[in-house]
């Protein structure tokens, strides 16, 4: 394999593994978004309740 064909190849790998970082880092950003969604979920959840303690009491499996 000759110089240059190896400096491509280093190039190409190097960019890889660039855009593999940057998906990453959007995936894990997501992710943080969706958590702290789902702790806001859980809070507001948490008011209503302190509200209607009777709320999700009962069930009602009728269809």
């Amino acid at each position: 394999m000759d110089i240059a064909a190896l400096s491509m190849a280093m190039s190409n790998q190097k960019t890889m593994e660039a855009v593999g970082t940057a998906m990453l880092k959007n995936s894990l950003e997501f992710q943080e978004d969706i958590g702290k969604e789902v702790v806001e979920l859980i809070d507001s959840a948490a008011l209503e309740r302190s509200v209607n303690p009777a709320i999700g009491q009962n069930i009602d499996f009728s269809v």
